[in-house]
């Protein structure tokens, strides 16, 4: 059986090492430990600087600098462990293949993190033999290791030019690229992290029809993740308009980790009404990691209106992902009453999966007649 929707989604993020949102804390250079440092204020353009300071490094540095943060829920470290059911976040080791990036929780936040100050985002760009190999962010209060090496600090650098810069590393060449530490997959989350109108504008350009299938994925997710009220209509836009099948139901996914209501409604139109039974039954499945009124009355319909046995399979699927007050009556009803002998079977599978009292009473009948 598939986890639960809060189970999975934060498995993948902690194995894309990702994490959809930065927390509050103002960054300045003063979180760097380890490091050989230096300030410099950025006097041309970013794209000059940058290219600047990674002529001038034929060995291994950081260049670092910070922007307004999308959001201040969350926070982006390194290193997560959990004590006692607290999280804590610790030293993000640049150097190390250790440690993830993790997203902690405001629920959770550590107790030195300043709320009350503007969220910034640190921007991490490691070059070496000249040019940039690697994009990583962190939250601004989060302690970097960097590992004896060169950090030069930027200081001024404006949003809007952060993202031109990291634009130029997104690949919109190739559909290859999947891995978390492709440096294409970086820019695209980090763009996604700062609050300024020029990343939405960057990440619409990503999923437009003739991009790539693999960049227009990505983007789609962090659209969902990071971007709010824009996110989500974007997302809309592709669900009504991207010609591809696979790309829709990763839009489906996108629009489940959307924290905005009306992303619950966008997938309910796509359960519906997307001409690919895949999509529909991806839709279906993603809504129901949402539960909610709204998700148990379109997957029934599904169930009952759906014209293709597939979908109508998969809608019982999502009936087991319920909560079990209200997925297992469902079940059990359907397995009862529906016409299709192949949704009943599917209805009796889930139910024998749920170990619930009321499904080994409902089987207990059945044996008994």
């Amino acid at each position: 059986m598939q986890m639960r929707f809060s189970t999975c989604v934060r498995c993948f993020l902690f194995a894309l090492g990702l994490a959809s949102l930065p927390a509050a804390a103002r960054a300045d250079q003063s979180q760097f430990v380890n490091a050989k440092l230096e300030t410099r204020a950025v006097s041309m353009d970013l794209h000059k600087a940058v290219g600047q300071i990674a002529a001038e490094s034929p060995q291994p540095a950081w260049i670092a600098y910070d922007v307004p943060s999308s959001s201040t829920k969350d926070q982006t470290c390194c290193n997560y462990n959990e004590r006692n059911g607290s999280n804590i976040c610790g030293t993000c080791f640049l150097e190390e293949q250790r440690g993830n990036t993790y997203v902690q929780s405001d629920a959770h936040q550590n107790k030195t993190v300043k709320l009350e100050e503007p969220a910034k985002l640190t921007i991490l760009l490691r070059v070496n033999h000249s040019r940039v190999i690697r994009i990583r962010i962190a939250s601004a209060n989060c302690t970097l290791d960097a590992g004896a090496l060169r950090v030069v600090w930027l200081n001024g650098v404006k949003p809007e030019e952060s993202v031109a810069e990291l634009a130029h590393f997104v690949d919109t060449k190739s559909s290859d690229g999947d891995d978390e530490n492709d440096l294409s997959n970086q820019a695209v989350m980090a763009i996604a992290q700062h609050a300024d109108p020029s990343a939405d504008r960057a990440l619409a350009s990503f999923v437009a029809p003739d991009q790539p299938t693999r960049l227009r994925e990505k983007t789609a997710f962090w659209l969902g993740a990071s971007r709010g009220k824009t996110g989500v209509q974007l997302l809309e836009k592709m669900a009504k308009n991207d010609p591809d099948p696979e790309i829709r139901a990763k839009v489906a996914f996108a629009l489940s980790v959307s924290h905005e209501p009306e992303a619950t409604d966008d997938i309910i139109h796509m359960a519906n009404d997307d001409s690919s039974a895949h999509v529909r039954e991806q839709a279906l499945f993603w809504l129901a990691q949402k539960a909610g009124k709204k998700a148990s009355v379109t997957i029934t319909g599904a169930i009952d209106n759906d014209p293709d046995t597939e979908v109508k399979k998969k809608a019982v699927f999502a009936l087991s992902q319920l909560p079990k007050d209200e997925g297992v009556p469902k079940l059990i009803e359907v397995a009862q009453n529906n016409k299709n002998p192949e949704v009943r079977k599917q209805a009796m599978f889930w139910l024998g999966q749920s170990n619930d009292p009321r499904a080994l009473a409902f089987f207990e009948k059945i044996l008994s007649q």
